[in-house]
């Protein structure tokens, strides 16, 4: 099962986010948690999230993200994709993390992301 804390819902939004998630899944009979974290994630282009952890499928996190920005008029981002780059450098965990942007389940925008003491932090951003 992957996990992963790098998917992030808009500030303010993720409780209501979480909740149609949930309810979404149980519907759905997807095998999928979620949760938010503590941890935050802030822009300039695209402003402040929360970021979201969770245990199962990429493509079935991928997916609800997408949906609940659709179905909720809200910010997401989706993280996941990678750069093929220098296996030292990911040994290290100084890979980078390329994400996708949306709003009301629009692509809006890109971001590149680094860890940063065991954190996600933007180390570029790109309006779409």
């Amino acid at each position: 099962m992957a996990s992963a804390n790098n998917f992030g819902i808009e500030k303010g939004k993720s409780d209501v986010a979480m909740k149609w998630i949930n309810e979404y899944l149980v519907k759905n009979n997807k095998s999928f948690k979620i949760s938010v974290t503590t941890n935050q994630l802030d822009t300039l282009n695209f402003g402040t999230f929360d970021l979201i952890e969770w245990h199962g499928d990429w493509s079935i996190a991928r997916n609800v993200v997408k949906k609940v920005s659709s179905k909720l008029n809200i910010k997401v981002v989706e993280a996941g994709y990678h750069k093929k780059g220098n296996i030292v450098e990911s040994f290290f965990g100084m890979s980078q993390e390329y994400c996708k942007v949306y709003s009301s389940g629009k692509f809006v925008g890109t971001l590149i992301l680094k860890k940063k003491s065991g954190d996600w932090i933007v180390d570029k951003e790109k309006r779409g």
